[in-house]
């Protein structure tokens, strides 16, 4: 492959992998942060992507999709059918996976593994997505292509097994950087711990500014507070489903939205997943009325976002925001809004002690509606405060990325494999 006077290949073929185009919209803004700064730094680079959903990231993005896992054993309708096509299907089906990850990785000069919580177990087996990752890497490595792990969050992850498959990937790796200090530390306590990997922000911090989501007041200057929605149902210590967890959640959610109300604030719902936030707004709001409530949309708005760029411009136009969901909370600091976490994961209480906003964080699991309250009352007196604070972390951040978006572009133009 032919290669510039400076040793940067004419045209890099980079290959990114992670949950995109499933309906997650912090995942989507991760994708197109990436994308976007590398395709700034090397414009001649070639890029495809190992997602979820690859017909909608092809159009969204114009690149290149493929499936992270390829092809299905055939359905049979009862259990003896079933179990035979398993035996009789299986391994020829791995083979041709595996095929299949070898040829489209091949050619490729560097696999992008990031975020999108796929080195935690919430709702992932060994089997599943910690396997395919795995294999990806095995691929990228066989077939002589940079391996890089960029800002990825990890754990906790409580099958040993997939620990082990987890290990095991990133041990090939030719680059790791963890998205926050509790995500290396964690991997560490489980005994994977290599020299030189790095903490950096999350990708999503390095989104192109945009000056025309500058907020503009409403006309009958009632301020606005952003309060995001979450279904979830998990207990934070065994990540087993307990309902009891969402009913509590959803409840006091209410007492906090009816509150808002009463203090004449207009309150704009923000959903972090268009699949499935849905049963949370709509179990809000039916709570609401359930005790009466009868207003309309200079209380209340509720028009759920369907893209990244959309919950952007919602955020924009909000004074404070009170929510769950990571990039919810992480797209808050973004645009210096005050912000209150109502954590239901170690990532949101960790992206909130790096902002230094520990003190305005709480345990979804334990909803105290009069401390939430309080909480909000400080963060809406030290509002002029906070956005200084936070336009300052927010600066550091994008400084940071940017070195390190300068590490991978080397990585990128150099014939030479870094250490693992």
């Amino acid at each position: 492959m032919t290669e510039t006077v400076r040793g940067m290949k004419e045209r890099p073929r980079i290959a990114v992998f992670g949950n995109f185009g499933a309906g997650n919209l912090g995942n989507e803004c991760t994708l197109y942060a990436l994308l976007q700064n590398l395709r700034d730094r090397m414009p001649k680079a070639s890029f495809l992507c190992i997602c979820s959903g690859p017909e909608e990231i092809a159009a969204a993005h114009h690149v290149a999709a493929f499936p992270i896992r390829q092809g299905r054993l055939p359905r049979a309708g009862n259990f003896f059918l079933r179990a035979l096509a398993k035996v009789l299907c299986a391994i020829p089906l791995e083979v041709y996976r595996w095929w299949k990850v070898i040829s489209i990785i091949k050619g490729s000069d560097m696999l992008l593994m990031t975020g999108t919580g796929m080195l935690s177990d919430v709702g992932i087996t060994p089997f599943g997505l910690h396997y395919d990752i795995l294999r990806w890497s095995a691929a990228a490595r066989l077939c002589r292509c940079k391996l890089l792990f960029v800002s990825v969050g990890a754990g906790p992850i409580r099958r040993p097994l997939s620990r082990r498959i987890v290990k095991t990937a990133l041990a090939l790796a030719n680059y790791r950087s963890y998205r926050d200090q509790f995500s290396r530390d964690y991997m560490e306590s489980i005994h994977f711990k290599r020299a030189g990997d790095e903490v950096y922000p999350d990708l999503a911090f390095s989104l192109p500014r945009n000056p025309g989501l500058a907020k503009t007041r409403r006309p009958d200057r009632r301020s606005v507070v952003g309060l995001g929605v979450i279904t979830h149902s998990r207990r934070r210590a065994t990540a087993e489903n307990d309902p009891s967890i969402y009913r509590r959640y959803i409840e006091r959610l209410a007492d906090f939205a009816a509150w808002l109300l009463e203090q004449n604030h207009t309150v704009r719902l923000l959903i972090g997943d268009v699949a499935y936030d849905g049963p949370a707004r709509a179990d809000l709001r039916r709570i609401l009325e359930s005790r009466g409530w009868t207003g309309g949309e200079a209380e209340l708005i509720d028009k759920p976002a369907q893209s990244f760029e959309m919950l952007l411009a919602q955020l924009a136009q909000t004074d404070i925001v009170v929510a769950s969901r990571f990039h919810n909370v992480l797209l808050a600091v973004l645009l210096n809004k005050p912000v209150v976490a109502i954590s239901f994961h170690e990532k949101v209480d960790a992206l909130m002690s790096a902002a230094g906003l520990e003190s305005f964080c709480l345990d979804i699991e334990n909803v105290d509606v009069d401390r939430l309250k309080q909480q909000f009352t400080d963060a809406e007196e030290n509002a002029n405060e906070l956005k200084l604070k936070l336009e300052r972390t927010t600066e550091n951040y994008r400084r940071s990325l940017d070195r390190q978006y300068t590490a991978i572009v080397r990585m990128a133009g150099s014939r030479e494999l870094v250490p693992a």
